[in-house]
C-alpha cells in the first residue's frame, strides 16, 4: 500500500511505479483482466464488432440447414441428382466452419457471440443431417438419438456456466465434428453398396468421439464454475 515515504525508508521501486500506471491505464481503457479460465484469445479485443464476416458465415452455414433439408427430401429422398446437390450443400456448410474459425483467429475477429454461435451452428447442420438419413432409413434411430442427446446436453450446459465464462470448442470437439462430417457425407452421398462398411466404421468412430468430447465438456463446465481453469 502506497503513502508518504519516510526519511531513509527509501523509493519505491520502478516496476512498482509500472505495475502501478498499469493498473491505473487498464482503469482508464475499461479493459477486463484475462479471464481465470484461460477464454482469452490472441488477437480479440473487447471492441471486435459483432458485424464482421466471421460471424456473417456461422450464420450463413446456420440459414443453409434448411436448404439442404429441402434438397435431400425431393421426391422420395433417394433420387440421385437431389441426393448429390444435397450432399453439395452440406459440403459448402461444413467448409464455412472451417473458414470463419481461420478467419476469426488470424484477423482478431473473435466474439463471445462467435464461441457460443460456432458450436450451435454445427450442431444444427450436423443434427439436421442425422435426422435427415434416418427419417429416410439409410441411418439407424439410435446412432441420431445418441448423438442429439450429446449435442442437446452440452448446448444446455453451456448456457448454464454462461455466466461463469464461455467454453470455447476445443481441439477434441473440433476433431469430432470432423469425423462427423466425413461420416454423414459419405451416408449422403450416393455411393456403391461396396463403401457401406466404410461409411459405417467412420460413424462409429464420430459415435465414440461424441461421447468422449461429452464428458471432457461437463468436466470443463464443473471446473469452471469452481473458478479453475479449463486451459
Amino acid at each position: 500500500m502506497s503513502g508518504p515515504v519516510a526519511p531513509g525508508q527509501g523509493v519505491p521501486s520502478s516496476s512498482g511505479s509500472s505495475s502501478s500506471g498499469d493498473a491505473s491505464r487498464a482503469g482508464v481503457t475499461g479493459r477486463s483482466p484475462e479471464l481465470p479460465h484461460g477464454n482469452a484469445v490472441p488477437g480479440a479485443t473487447d471492441d471486435v464488432p459483432l458485424l464482421n464476416i466471421a460471424n456473417v458465415l456461422t450464420v450463413l452455414r446456420i440459414a443453409l440447414v434448411p436448404v439442404f433439408l429441402a434438397a435431400l427430401f425431393v421426391g422420395d429422398g433417394h433420387d440421385t441428382t437431389w441426393r448429390l446437390t444435397a450432399t453439395a450443400i452440406f459440403a459448402v456448410a461444413a467448409i464455412t466452419d472451417r473458414i470463419d474459425g481461420q478467419v476469426a483467429r488470424k484477423y482478431g475477429l473473435v466474439t463471445d457471440f462467435g464461441k457460443m454461435a460456432d458450436p450451435i451452428a454445427d450442431k444444427a447442420l450436423i443434427g439436421a443431417a442425422l435426422v435427415g438419413l434416418s427419417v429416410l432409413g439409410d441411418l439407424s434411430w439410435w446412432v441420431t438419438v445418441v448423438i442429439a442427446v450429446r449435442e442437446i446436453g452440452i448446448t444446455a450446459v453451456r448456457f448454464a456456466v454462461i455466466r461463469h465464462g464461455v467454453i470455447p470448442a476445443g481441439r477434441g470437439g473440433k476433431v469430432k465434428t470432423l469425423v462427423q462430417t466425413f461420416a454423414i457425407g459419405v451416408y449422403l452421398c450416393p455411393l456403391p453398396s461396396a463403401v457401406d462398411p466404410v461409411a459405417m466404421t467412420l460413424m462409429a468412430l464420430a459415435v465414440v468421439l461424441t461421447l468422449y468430447t461429452g464428458i471432457d465438456y461437463v468436466v470443463q463446465a464443473i471446473r469452471l464454475r469452481r473458478g479453475v481453469s479449463t486451459s
